[in-house]
């Protein structure tokens, strides 16, 4: 991860007391050096001190590909020099509240009074209302850098949300508006699908090598099933590329022959997911990008829906048609062919598997109704039947950690829960947290 530290101090004491403010400037390296070895990559910039110098340094972070700035605070510096540059930039803020000593006395005040700075610009940054994030205490003993670490971190999350290229391909799903949202929601850029050619048979043969290692081989898959699955799973993977995307999104029942496609590409929504790109069905770019949000920290997250209540034994059965991310297979996946009747298209080759016992979070992006949104998340505990209803179909069993299934249901539409979401091992709370503090969404934990 890149980011951009943002060093922050006065012109008056340049002008009035050089000494102090030249042995202040030496902090900067100290904080980018304990940075550096926490493994980010870090831009630096010299002490800011005047609006135009600020605004200077946010463009050369933009344009250099940093994720995140992150403020340093050598003394004070007043705000409006800073806010502008910093507000109207789509990086992320973390400000980091430190100072050189850790035990202070009056005769240090030059170098250790930083933090009225800090109020000052966080003061304005919520009048203008840009979001941050904030970490106070010192560099060395606190443990401050490593909630630093953690933040930073967070605006990965926020930063690929608001910088996001999202495919679709077959139209929108008729009737279905739980997940829909205004173009441009986020500053997302949607690319629509633009044919490609088909694949080079040596092409396709390459693929079929690695996925006699990656899958068990049902006898169901024909060479034929299989090479036209390719042809239009290929097609998919041809366009992401092209497109540069990070999130893309299909409605299985605009897939069809009069757009040049042989049948359905779910194997590559699936293999796509476990390379880390976003994914969700049915035109719902919202959930394909917060997917796409989550695999940054999280590569064991996919796209997913909660299908059936089984009230019998306290548990939900999670699934989708024929995608789930192939990273969170509790075995080996079963490659196979399944009859299609949605679309005037031949049988796909699925790669299907059973969610991995184990805890996981539940995460949904609800929209509201007047342009804001929830992050719903839930802790739960997938398990594995010894005897699965349906190898070959993606499921998942779940409980809720906090409360029965009826509860869990009850607070989940509460709030507002589409019925697509994101299933994510690994997942932190206090990220996602961060996360929508910091896209200024209403954050809920179902407990």
């Amino acid at each position: 991860m890149k980011i951009g530290l943002l060093p922050c101090y006065l012109a008056l004491y340049d002008n009035f007391c050089p000494e102090a403010a030249a042995k202040a400037r030496t902090f900067i390296e100290v904080i980018a050096s304990k940075l550096t070895a926490r493994g980010f990559e870090v831009a630096t910039s010299p002490a800011c001190r005047l609006k135009q110098e600020f605004a200077d340094a946010v463009k050369r972070f933009e344009e250099s590909g940093c994720q995140a700035v992150a403020t340093l605070h050598l003394a004070y510096s007043p705000s409006l020099e800073s806010v502008e540059a910093l507000a109207s930039s789509t990086l992320p803020v973390v400000v980091i509240d430190t100072t050189p000593d850790f035990a202070f006395t009056p005769e240090l005040t030059m170098a250790n009074h930083g933090i009225h700075g800090v109020q000052d610009l966080c003061n304005l940054l919520l009048r203008h209302k840009k979001p941050f994030l904030i970490s106070a205490g010192h560099h060395e003993e606190s443990g401050c850098l490593d909630r630093v670490t953690r933040q930073l971190r967070s605006t990965l999350m926020a930063y690929r949300m608001t910088h996001i290229r999202v495919g679709k391909a077959g139209g929108d799903f008729a009737g279905m508006g739980d997940f829909r949202v205004p173009d441009g929601t986020f500053g997302m850029k949607v690319v629509g699908y633009t044919p490609q050619a088909e694949p080079a048979e040596e092409e396709i043969d390459a693929e079929m090598r690695l996925d006699r290692e990656k899958f068990r081989w049902d006898e169901s898959v024909t060479e034929e099933s299989y090479r036209r699955t390719m042809g239009a799973s290929l097609k998919i993977r041809h366009w992401l590329e092209k497109e540069k995307l990070d999130a893309f999104t299909i409605t299985f029942s605009g897939i069809d022959r009069a757009g040049g496609w042989q049948t359905v590409p779910f194997l590559e929504c699936s293999k796509a997911m476990a390379r880390g790109i976003g994914y969700a069905g049915e035109g719902d770019v919202l959930t394909a990008a917060a997917t796409r949000s989550l695999l940054e920290l999280f590569p064991e997250s996919s796209f997913t829906e909660m299908f059936c209540p089984d009230w019998k034994n306290d548990r939900i059965y999670t699934s989708h048609m024929g995608e789930i991310n192939l990273s969170i297979c509790a075995e080996k996946p079963l490659l196979h062919e399944r009859k299609y009747i949605f679309s005037d298209t031949g049988n796909p080759v699925l790669a299907t598997g059973c969610f991995k016992a184990g805890e996981a979070l539940l995460a949904d992006l609800a929209p509201g109704p007047d342009g804001d949104f929830t992050l719903i998340v839930a802790k739960v505990e997938y398990e594995v039947p010894e005897q699965l209803n349906n190898p070959k179909a993606n499921a998942g069993w779940f409980r809720p950690l906090a409360g029965n299934i009826g509860s869990f249901l009850e607070a989940y539409s509460r709030y507002g829960g589409t019925h697509h979401l994101t299933c994510c091992y690994g997942g932190s709370v206090e990220h996602l947290r961060e996360w929508s503090h910091l896209m200024n969404w209403r954050f809920v934990e179902i407990k």
